[in-house]
């Protein structure tokens, strides 16, 4: 039998290996604030778990982004998020040594480098920013957009030709930036045409693509002495990460423990915790579009279009997660079997008796260390649950637009919020706006043409 002395050291070094409360948790006050249009509050929350937790800096930054975005600072909100970019991309490569410590622990050890789906929003988020102002990297951005997503369905390939990526749905705001911006060229129009035929093929619930098809098609951006205002706006909740427990695989363990422990020489903590992992959920909130209308000089508003979805954001992070979700289940499994055989092990090297106190206190500091897991529920916290989009022409000078939220029965969401725009003959000009569960939220955001 091991001296008690050593028992005392070993049990507190197994139960020390454990996680920390979860980032869904600490996000909430963030969410909330933020949804409500809140945004000093959002912003001061940010500030503070950004201190306390310096190992949540990049989904906090990407956080903070948003926030500056609405809060009227687009050059700011551009920075941050290409900073997070080019730490995604540093962190994409491998780290044995992170590896091993999270598979000890849990996988909130591990340095974050992004969902799938972050990774290509990333991108498609500077190039809506980059509109709001000069607009000269826009169209990089939105190319970025689609060759991450191709990059990341392509490193997915295993030996045997499987991929569970390859059903990753395709992201159709790249090409439809791609045809707004090559349309405005006025010479480009087969670009254009060919851009818009890729986001009806992606994306064949947007309604406006045919129509922008056929415009492309034939060489028109905009009748003569009228120019075009897009319209981008990010609508509702965005998807978040929350804690699920896998019953079945918790209760294979626990019959697989019981087996192993009546015919080993020493007996496996049992599993008593059960396996924690992240499951990506939807919870798209009250506003469900953005109507468009011009105001009169005499008062009074002529409403005249809504916002229609391009990307849904949502449903692309939770398709994703599915794809992938019987590996990272895989993980959690794998991570729990490690543990259980590192307790055996130390039993074995040790000499404990099997029915012995020692090999009781050595279960027991097993089963707090399965305890101590918890799941990855970091992500990017104010995504929208989807962008949206709608054109206008309108006549070359100077307009004010009228800009309402609204649910999906049609109902006002808050208050409407004049903007006024300046078009140029033969021109895009850009608005970009937030909208969540207050409405309209912070600064509406329009570039000069």
């Amino acid at each position: 039998m091991p001296r008690p002395g050593l028992l005392a050291i070993v049990v507190p070094c197994l139960a020390l290996l454990c996680g920390c409360a979860t980032h869904i948790t600490r996000l909430e006050p963030v969410r909330a604030a933020f949804h409500r249009g809140d945004l000093a509050e959002a912003e001061r929350l940010i500030a503070a778990d950004l201190e306390k937790h310096p190992g949540d800096a990049d989904v906090l930054t990407l956080d903070r982004a948003l926030v500056a975005l609405a809060d009227g600072r687009p050059i700011e909100a551009e920075d941050l998020l290409k900073e997070v970019r080019d730490h995604f991309d540093h962190l994409e490569q491998e780290s044995p040594a992170e590896d091993a410590w999270s598979m000890l622990s849990d996988d909130q050890q591990r340095s974050y480098a992004g969902e799938d789906h972050e990774k290509v929003l990333l991108r498609a988020m500077l190039a809506i920013t980059n509109l709001s102002s000069d607009g000269g990297d826009a169209e990089a951005f939105s190319y970025q957009a689609a060759e991450k997503q191709a990059e990341i369905v392509a490193a997915a390939t295993a030996e045997d030709g499987t991929n569970p990526k390859a059903s990753y749905r395709q992201i159709a705001l790249a090409p439809y930036l791609r045809g707004v911006l090559r349309e405005e060229t006025h010479r480009d129009y087969d670009d254009a045409a060919r851009h818009f035929a890729t986001v009806v093929n992606w994306q064949p619930e947007f309604a406006a693509g045919q129509t922008d098809v056929v415009r492309a098609a034939g060489g028109v951006h905009s009748p003569r002495g009228h120019g075009v205002v897009h319209i981008f706006a990010l609508v509702g909740h965005g998807p978040c990460k929350v804690v699920v427990e896998e019953i079945p695989s918790s209760a294979a363990l626990l019959v697989a423990d019981q087996i192993l422990s009546a015919t080993l020489t020493q007996s496996l903590p049992p599993t008593v915790a059960p396996i924690k992992v992240p499951r990506v959920v939807a919870a798209p909130g009250l506003v469900s579009a953005v109507a468009v209308g011009r105001a009169h000089a005499a008062g009074g508003v002529a409403w005249q279009e809504r916002t229609t979805t391009i990307t849904d954001i949502s449903r692309m992070a939770v398709e994703q997660e599915a794809a992938v979700h019987d590996r990272t289940v895989a993980r959690a499994v794998a991570r729990r079997a490690l543990k259980k055989g590192t307790v055996f092990g130390v039993k074995e090297g040790l000499g404990v008796e099997r029915f012995g106190p020692a090999a009781l206190a050595f279960d027991l500091a097993g089963v707090a260390w399965e305890a101590a897991e918890n799941a990855d529920t970091r992500c990017w916290g104010l995504l929208p649950d989807s962008i949206q989009v709608v054109r206008m022409e309108l006549p070359a000078g100077q307009h004010t637009l009228a800009l309402q939220a609204v649910d999906r029965q049609g109902m006002p969401v808050g208050r409407a919020v004049p903007r006024s725009v300046t078009v140029a003959d033969g021109r895009n000009t850009y608005v970009v706006l937030q909208a969540p569960d207050a409405g309209l939220i912070g600064e509406v955001l329009a570039s000069s043409p």
